[in-house]
Parts: structure tokens; sequence; C-alpha cells
């Protein structure tokens, strides 16, 4: 899967999918074949942490 480059919109598209099809990230990556490490580095940057506890990006 390819990805957004934009941060708010990978924000949007990750918190959705975990929202409604994933029990985790882990499960999310995967699944989708993406890596976490892109992810929460490309969220972090843009101010973004992950609660695992939570299951989504705030």
């Amino acid at each position: 899967m390819e990805l957004p480059k934009d941060p708010m919109m990978l924000y949007s598209l990750i918190n959705m999918k975990l929202r409604d099809f994933y029990p985790s990230l882990d499960a999310l990556c995967s699944d989708l074949n993406v890596s976490k490490e892109e992810i929460v580095n490309n969220l972090k940057a843009a101010g973004f942490e992950y609660s695992q506890e939570l299951n989504k990006f705030w």
C-alpha cells in the first residue's frame, strides 16, 4: 500500500484504519505490508504519538 506523504492525510488514514479494521498498529502494518517504523517516525515528526491502549495516534 502506498502511504500518503502528507502527515495529516497519513494521520487520518491510519487512525481510520485502526478504528474500523485493526486491533493494533502491528496488525495493520502486517496486513498492509507497510513499515511500522516509517509510520511512527513520520507521525512523530508531525507531533503525533501512538497510544497502544487507545489504538490510535493522538
